[in-house]
């Protein structure tokens, strides 16, 4: 099998998924922008990817877009590489904050990778300008193949209509990968998934301070139409009433909630609902822990029946919780199960070693002072809700790597890894090891900064 081929098996980290799809099935969705140009398969979204989404193209093999200016609608934009049709990835030869002016952009067309780890200073923030257009930062709709990493969405101003101001939404779109981000202050859900999703996965990532009346952290099944793939590994939810997570999906979809660290609900930790049939759900190595704005009514694990046309099935195992609340309703033993409905895509952790774990890696790097404080909270059992957004931290812009054939990398990692300094050559695989020049660089950085 071709190491770029996503049908069939492929195992690695842990991860042992069956693909099992003709590649066919991953051509544009209705509402997408025509004219894309697909490229050929790969195996993995990037080294170390993981759950349904795992093999999300991305921009592989597409076009590398040089991010230049923090500036908004102009050329070299954050927006431009975006709105860009074909296969792309954008690099960043500027960190800082990208505020969006009037309405953000959409991603729609498919094939897109946001490669927030080559950002030099301080990283990637992405906001809106407050304006009466303002609405979610990074929607994700009608659309296939998108990887975003290494990025913070920060909603610190007030938009238009809090019902559309998700800090993420995914929406009508399938293989997408929200990896090691971070997220706060939205006034609906932190990370939203809407509609008729497939094969995502939402991982390594930190999802905090909701801000009320709706401080919701996650809905990942809102209004499906059709039964989805949908991964949830890793994550931190903090300081979120309750939807940490929402969990509603219709009957023969695969569900895994594997590994997170859930801190400080008001009322409800995990909800499992039944409003489309009855979610198949697998809930594994997590851990639920109290906090001070946590009621002794809270529940970690609840079965929620209103509007329920059909029966949950949950597969509860090795979960840890912290504090004095419900861990489990009673509702949920008469849909428990004893296996799960469908595989999980990894060999999870223990409950134990995934709390540090998270702690120490998850989020967008290099982290902020927001997320400092929000891993610190959940260490020590410190921190609150919040009424309003907080400001956003000052971020360097740094100073870029050397990238003379604008390829995307660093000339002195090509030139110590074998690839062309002076040829744009990211999608070569210089040294034969089965990973691009490109993927294998982005790896590298990703690496250094969790170092």
């Amino acid at each position: 099998m071709s190491p770029f081929s996503r049908n069939g098996l492929f195992t690695g980290l842990g991860l042992l998924v069956s693909t099992s799809i003709a590649f066919s099935s991953c051509s544009p969705v209705d509402g997408q922008t025509k004219g894309t140009t697909q490229p050929s398969a790969r195996s993995k979204a990037f080294p170390g990817a993981i759950g349904h989404g795992a093999a999300t193209l991305g921009g592989f093999q597409g076009k590398v877009v040089q991010v230049t200016t923090v500036t908004d609608r102009v050329a070299g934009s954050l927006r431009a590489c975006v709105e860009a049709i074909g296969p792309r990835t954008c690099v960043f030869r500027v960190g800082g904050v990208f505020r969006f002016s009037g309405a953000p952009p959409v991603i729609r067309n498919p094939f897109l990778t946001i490669a927030g780890q080559t950002a030099p200073g301080g990283g990637v923030t992405i906001a809106h300008d407050g304006s009466a257009e303002s609405r979610t930062p990074l929607l994700i709709k009608n659309t296939n193949d998108v990887i975003v990493r290494h990025v913070r969405v920060r909603n610190d101003r007030i938009g238009g209509e809090k019902e559309s101001e998700d800090s993420i939404t995914i929406e009508n779109s399938k293989y997408v990968v929200i990896d090691q981000v971070s997220a706060s202050w939205a006034r609906d859900e932190i990370i939203n998934g809407y509609g008729s999703n497939d094969f995502i996965t939402i991982s390594n990532s930190i999802f905090s301070y909701g801000i009320p009346r709706h401080d919701k952290c996650a809905l990942l099944g809102s209004d499906p139409k059709k039964p989805q793939k949908f991964s949830f590994v890793g994550n931190i939810c903090a300081h979120n009433g309750d939807r940490n997570p929402d969990i509603n999906f219709k009957q023969a979809s695969c569900v895994e909630v594997v590994n997170n660290v859930f801190y400080n609900a008001v009322s409800e930790f995990a909800e499992i609902w039944e409003t489309y049939g009855g979610t198949p759900v697998s809930l594994v190595g997590n851990s639920f822990k109290s906090g001070a704005d946590t009621t002794d009514g809270a529940v970690g694990i609840i079965r929620q029946t209103v509007g329920s046309t059909g029966k949950s099935a949950i597969y509860i195992h090795d979960n840890q919780f912290f504090g004095n609340f419900t861990h489990i309703d009673a509702s949920v033993a008469v849909a428990q199960r004893n296996n799960p409905s469908c595989p999980l895509t990894i060999t999870p952790l223990s409950a134990a070693n995934a709390y540090s774990s998270v702690l120490a890696k998850s989020g967008a790097w290099p982290r902020d002072a927001i997320d400092i404080e929000v891993v610190a909270d959940v260490a020590n059992g410190t921190g609150r809700i919040v009424d309003l957004p907080g400001s956003i931290p000052a971020i360097l812009a740094g100073t870029p790597y050397p990238d003379s054939d604008r390829d995307g990398m660093d000339d002195r990692w090509e030139a110590k890894h074998g690839a062309k300094v002076g040829v744009s050559d990211p999608w070569a695989d210089s040294n034969k090891d089965g990973i691009t020049n490109l993927d294998a660089f982005l790896d590298a950085l990703h690496q250094a900064l969790l170092r």
